[in-house]
């Protein structure tokens, strides 16, 4: 019972702490970070670290999650990232890295179907079982190359790039639905920023970067090259 009261404080705190003081404040997304187990998402070896405000590594030790990118990303980054995609009921939602599922989790509870691409068979495993045991029926997980995105089934009204990219490609723009929205955090370290973009045409996109942040790179995402002739 003790450690069930603990567990729930350590989840208040995670919401009240870090996530509200980074402009989450719709609360219905409050609630679904309360509903949405995040400790069941987290490898067991680090279930302790289920609501610190740090990325947890989802295969091998730290330093080799942050440099393969094969961590689950701080529960505020993932809070606001859902928030600012602005999730509609009737979306269909292209997720690039799905890491351990938890993020799929959150989306598939606003959209009305999510596909995400892993490109990690360990963790394509993962995040199927975890979804499975968390009773999520309307995420599909695949096996894929996150970068190509998934042409044949697009459009999609909200593609979600869960870790940072040099620049997102315009393969992937070209799979939002006129009106949809792609969420990523763009550049390099130390500064990076999070960036909305919205199709308004055919060929038209808007762009927003509304916050600075630092997350693991995705795989595959080619670097720019530095030299322009």
């Amino acid at each position: 019972m003790n450690a069930q009261i603990d567990l729930e404080r350590a989840r208040f705190n995670m919401i009240e702490q870090q996530i509200r003081p980074w402009d989450v404040l719709e609360l219905d997304i409050l609630e679904l970070l309360n509903q949405v187990r995040r400790e069941e998402f987290v490898p067991a070896e680090h279930r302790p670290l289920a609501f610190v405000d740090m990325c947890i590594p989802l295969l091998g030790s730290f330093e080799e999650a942050m440099r393969t990118g094969q961590c689950m990303l701080e529960p505020k980054f993932e809070a606001r990232m859902l928030q600012d995609l602005e999730v509609q009921p009737t979306d269909k939602v292209l997720e690039v890295g799905a890491g351990s599922g938890y993020m799929a989790a959150l989306l598939a509870a606003r959209a009305q179907r999510v596909v995400t691409l892993e490109i990690v068979p360990e963790l394509v495993k993962m995040a199927r079982d975890n979804l499975q045991r968390a009773g999520v029926r309307n995420v599909e997980v695949r096996e894929a190359d996150g970068a190509k995105g998934l042409a044949a089934e697009g459009p999609f009204d909200v593609i979600a790039l869960s870790g940072s990219v040099p620049e997102v490609p315009q393969a992937l723009l070209a799979q939002l639905k006129i009106g949809g929205r792609l969420g990523a955090v763009v550049g390099g370290e130390p500064m990076m920023r999070a960036t909305f973009i919205r199709r308004t045409g055919e060929a038209a996109w808007k762009t927003e970067q509304p916050w600075d942040t630092v997350a693991p790179r995705l795989a595959h995402f080619p670097e720019p090259s530095r030299f322009h002739f």
